[in-house]
């Protein structure tokens, strides 16, 4: 119809003004945004040519506050293209991604809007402001010079060449892996293939093949479905073929290969970087974390490495003893680890996925979690039918404090399908500010990728898939709670190195007794979960935690690698990430294997020079947690100082003072390497 109207230029008449999914056409989107963006041009262009004398209020709070709609939109927009794309959706990124990168260089490049951020932060006495306020001078100021409003002439026209091919490179990288994950399907017919699987699984793997209209079984390159293949499947070659499939994604020869999108992303970074005056792209993105330099991150990499790689070392002898024992005469490779690591783990402490999970219901796990939240913070979530859907797997809920004041309305989003990124995920619709005194309270997504149930189970998660939850759910908490004046300083708009912390918090509860005695239990029988089993998981806590830290290092390696570069690299994508990683390789090469082309953390995400975060992190959350554990894990007065000094605060102060604040002192990293029983082995600094 002609006279349609365009629900995304309209105001939200929906409960909390959410948006109204139900009524948003793909094809909306592209309109949407071209208005949207003159809309806040305009608004840009009023701010610099104001004839009033640059002050705080008239040109910092007022940058904060423009372009509401084009905000809007975007988050609706970039939301749902992670989570539930179509190809007109994929089609319109590229299309308005420039634009928005043309955008941004429009406000950096002003120069009378610069002239007016730069009176303002020469001329405003600090004791003026609020710490709020003075954290958004100080991060406006340095968004305009990061942004090349310094730069003049063939060098700005440069940037705004870099900045635009760069949002385009990623946005490609991010389609190709999505599409290369769907494009295999591993498709079983013959029940004897599936052996050494759980019912659960070959249960899951029926429903897929059932739904794409085949018979028989079919694995995915999706987590819950590619992660217990190689963990349970005894057919070793086919483990071989799947765990070729999912570490050659994007590195075939088609369309989708991400080689050289790589190239180009990290040779355009560098020159983005070197136009700013750095030698290097981890140069110019640590310079704004709390870590503060490349030589600071190797540092702190390589002193958890000599912590980690022993143990890890000793961790692979084991399990090589382990398989050899079983029967097993070959070399030990990279398909052979997760299944004899499982075994080994089954043997050591009896404890494996299978067990568990039957405690470990969909439904149960998330109550539990947000009784964790009422007993922390005081939240109560009440799952509402009134606020419109994006698909209908996804879930609403209202959040409310102890007295019952409206805080958030939390979406959940639990199963993989096509359309959707693989991974877990905390993204917001809306962020959390004041306007116009009042406060707006944020719209926050939970989105994972979850085994769905099938006719004869509920969603049964594992271990794994419970802290995954309780992670993503600590980000959550950091949107739900915020209490700030400004977007750009709430909620998880904070440091990249600091935004963890709330999130890995949360998965040490993982593990308490006191917490999984509440709620779970069987999903058949109603049995509470053993007190042997939450013995053994309290045991096996640390089971490889050399290995795992080893992993996880070595991503934080490839990252450092790709971004210290001082020169476009020459050599194979492959060949440049295998030297990155070569310290910690325990495991022949394989052949066309390469991680580097599916690494959309810093490829199409925003961790590139930032992926030591999440260790980083862990020293944070782990020093947090003892004091919980000092305290009482559920106890009220820690819970309400962490509220108060961290999940509220968002960004608006440094983060290093809003821990202390909490803690009392700076982060120890005795506390991690106790916690991953590493201590002995440390050469580590105690404190950050």
């Amino acid at each position: 119809m002609k006279d349609r109207i365009n629900p995304l230029l309209q105001p939200f008449a929906t409960p909390w003004q959410t948006p109204p999914f139900e009524s948003i056409r793909t094809e909306d989107y592209e309109p949407a945004f071209l208005q949207a963006i003159p809309e806040a041009l305009q608004e840009i262009g009023e701010i610099a040519n104001s004839p009033e004398k640059p002050d705080f209020q008239n040109t910092i709070a007022a940058l904060d506050r423009a372009g509401d709609l084009l905000n809007t939109v975007s988050a609706v927009f970039f939301n749902l293209s992670s989570a539930c794309t179509d190809p007109l959706m994929q089609k319109t990124a590229q299309e308005i991604s420039p634009r928005l990168t043309d955008f941004g260089n429009s406000i950096y490049m002003n120069p009378k809007l610069f002239q007016r951020v730069k009176t303002v932060y020469e001329n405003t006495p600090g004791e003026s402001l609020t710490p709020e306020q003075r954290t958004l001078l100080e991060d406006t100021w340095k968004s305009f010079i990061r942004g090349g409003a310094n730069l003049t002439g063939e060098a700005q026209d440069k940037f705004r060449e870099i900045t635009t091919e760069l949002s385009r490179l990623s946005l490609q990288f991010e389609e190709n892996l999505l599409a290369e994950t769907n494009a295999y399907e591993l498709h079983l017919t013959l029940a004897e293939e599936l052996s050494g699987l759980p019912e659960s699984i070959k249960e899951a793997a029926a429903l897929t093949a059932r739904e794409k209209g085949k018979e028989g079984w079919i694995f995915t390159l999706h987590a819950p479905s590619y992660i217990p293949f190689m963990k349970y499947a005894d057919n070793r070659k086919l483990r071989e073929k799947l765990f070729k499939a999912y570490t050659s994604r994007c590195n075939h020869a088609n369309s989708r290969n991400n080689t050289e999108i790589i190239r180009k992303i990290t040779a355009l970074r560098l020159e983005k970087a070197r136009l700013l005056g750095y030698d290097t792209y981890a140069g110019y993105v640590l310079s704004n974390r709390m870590a503060q330099s490349p030589e600071e991150v190797n540092h702190f990499l390589q002193h958890l490495f000599s912590s980690s790689h022993p143990a890890a070392l000793k961790e692979k002898e084991e399990v090589g003893e382990f398989a050899r024992k079983e029967g097993f005469t070959d070399t030990l490779q990279r398909w052979d680890w997760a299944y004899y690591s499982n075994k080994l783990k089954q043997a050591r402490y009896t404890l494996d996925d299978e067990m568990l999970k039957p405690y470990f219901r969909l439904e149960n796990v998330q109550q539990g979690i947000f009784d964790l939240a009422r007993q922390l913070y005081g939240l109560n979530f009440k799952e509402v039918h009134n606020i419109p859907k994006y698909h209908p797997d996804v879930k609403t809920f209202e959040v409310y404090d102890h007295t019952q004041q409206f805080l958030a309305v939390l979406y959940t989003d639990f199963f993989p399908r096509d359309n959707k990124n693989g991974g877990a995920w905390m993204t917001e619709f809306r962020t959390q500010h004041k306007e116009n005194g009042k406060d707006v309270r944020p719209l926050v997504s939970l989105v994972m990728n979850f085994t769905k149930p099938t006719p004869d189970k509920p969603s049964l998660l594992t271990f794994d898939e419970v802290t995954t939850f309780l992670h993503e759910f600590g980000h959550a908490l950091h949107g739900m709670l915020s209490r700030n004046t400004y977007l750009s300083t709430a909620g998880t708009n904070v440091y990249r190195d600091f935004v963890e912390l709330p999130s890995q918090l949360m998965e040490n509860w993982a593990i308490e007794k006191a917490w999984l005695d509440q709620w779970a239990i069987h999903y058949e029988t109603g049995e509470k979960i053993p007190q042997q089993y939450i013995d053994k998981l309290r045991e096996a806590a640390n089971f490889q935690s050399g290995y795992q830290c080893d992993r996880q290092l070595s991503f934080g390696m490839v990252d450092m690698a790709w971004h210290s570069i001082t020169a476009p690299v020459e050599e194979p994508v492959c060949q440049f990430e295998q030297q990155a990683m070569l310290p910690t390789e325990m495991f022949p090469e394989v052949p066309g294997s390469c991680f580097s082309t599916t690494f959309g953390h810093i490829f199409d995400g925003g961790y590139a020079a930032g992926y030591y975060s999440y260790k980083w992190a862990e020293v944070l959350d782990a020093d947090a947690f003892s004091l919980f554990k000092e305290k009482g894990i559920f106890d009220r007065d820690t819970a309400a100082s962490f509220r108060k000094n961290i999940l509220e605060k968002g960004g608006s102060e440094h983060p290093m003072e809003l821990y202390v604040r909490f803690r009392g002192r700076k982060p120890s990293v005795e506390a991690l390497l106790e916690r991953s029983g590493l201590k002995e082995k440390s050469q580590v600094p105690d404190r950050l």
